[in-house]
């Protein structure tokens, strides 16, 4: 079947109606899920600060994998406010009875994407689309090993990506929004470089070590508070819109919700 024309602003409606009728708070379930993100990212800044050796490195590569996991219990919700059912705040958990797929399908993604953006930045931005669907295909259908989900996520993303991509673009004010605390540390670094070029052009150290006339953490509570404030508002109608587009491109690409552990044609046919 050909891609379909997706109603974009239809679709964000329709979500955010169905989200007001959730059984469990949308809201809710994205601030407990923000705010187990948050301490995980304030446990390592606070290693960082204090010690940039192996724990630190330990502490960090922990609190992304979790991450990750988190992150899959959260589209799991969605998924299940998407069918009507009800999610207790515990499916927000329910990506650790698959860890090991959800982390190594992630790190595939990863570095498939990073060796596409090599060539160019280009091929890297549409190998990110190409696999967008890849984690949804793996948490619909656990049974699914990482290449299957990567394969049926390439099926289902032709004639959408540029679709996807204007979903984003649709967020962008959003990302603007959330950016605020990074951008003020540009335009104010670049006010003091302007100010004295060569006092700062004498030490480029002295460039990297520029912040915010505010103590670091306050600055480290504000670059992480100020995004996740935001998101509480707009995460949980974008997720659920994704989701709609993941919902018509496999209806629409006849791939998707195989069998565990069955191949939708065959098998993988490379990145």
């Amino acid at each position: 079947m050909m891609a379909q024309l997706i109603d974009r602003k239809s679709l964000k409606q329709e979500m955010k109606h169905l989200l007001r009728s959730a059984q469990v708070s949308a809201r809710g379930m994205v601030c407990l899920y923000l705010a187990l993100i948050l301490v995980l990212n304030l446990a390592n800044s606070f290693i960082s600060a204090i010690n940039s050796g192996l724990p630190a490195t330990f502490v960090f590569i922990l609190a992304n994998l979790l991450s990750m996991v988190l992150s899959a219990g959260f589209v799991l919700y969605c998924m299940a406010v998407r069918r009507g059912e009800r999610a207790e705040y515990l499916t927000l958990f329910d990506g650790f009875s698959f860890v090991g797929k959800v982390i190594l399908l992630n790190l595939v993604i990863y570095c498939f994407t990073l060796l596409w953006s090599m060539l160019f930045v280009i091929p890297g931005i549409v190998a990110a689309y190409r696999y967008r669907f890849a984690l949804y295909n793996l948490y619909e259908n656990p049974g699914l090993n990482v290449m299957e989900a990567l394969e049926t996520s390439k099926r289902q993303t032709r004639g959408y990506k540029g679709q996807l991509f204007m979903l984003d673009l649709s967020y962008f004010g959003w990302y603007l929004l959330a950016s605020l605390p990074v951008l003020a540390e540009f335009f104010y670094g670049y006010f003091l470089i302007f100010q004295d070029p060569g006092y700062y052009l004498a030490d480029l150290n002295r460039i990297s070590a520029i912040s915010l006339p505010i103590s670091g953490g306050l600055q480290i509570l504000l670059d992480n508070l100020w995004p996740m404030a935001l998101a509480v508002f707009y995460l949980p109608v974008y997720q659920c819109t994704e989701l709609g587009y993941f919902d018509i491109a496999r209806q629409t690409s006849g791939v998707g919700g195989s069998a565990p552990g069955q191949p939708e044609d065959g098998g993988w046919s490379g990145f």
